[in-house]
């Protein structure tokens, strides 16, 4: 089971990625936001494209749902952190920072 504290851990190690404030969460950024963490810490926003969520929500609709409204259509993913192992979150964040940069993941 995956937790917030290994969500900051992995996205920080991510080249370039700084957390920040943004509305009531944390947010893991390069160029852009690419996951957002609730006060609750139970889940995770990814910026995922659309054929990325519908893939993740097909293969552990447990673990991963497309968020209910614009953001979500353009392919803003909620995963649920506990239904995650940590290599699933790492595999993901990865995948979330590669489309805010566009290239491929290193740790920094």
């Amino acid at each position: 089971m995956a937790s917030a504290d290994d969500l900051r851990r992995f996205a920080l190690s991510l080249e370039g990625t700084v957390e920040t404030p943004h509305m009531d969460r944390a947010a893991f950024k390069v160029k852009r936001i690419y996951a957002t963490l609730p006060p609750d810490r139970r889940t995770v926003n990814l910026l995922l494209t659309p054929d990325q969520q519908a893939l993740k929500c097909e293969v552990a609709p447990d673990a991963f749902a497309a968020i209910p409204n614009a953001w979500g259509r353009q392919g803003w993913t909620t995963a649920t952190l506990a239904a995650l192992t940590q290599r699933e979150l790492e595999d993901a964040l990865a995948l979330a920072w590669r489309n805010a940069t566009g290239r491929p993941p290193r740790r920094g």
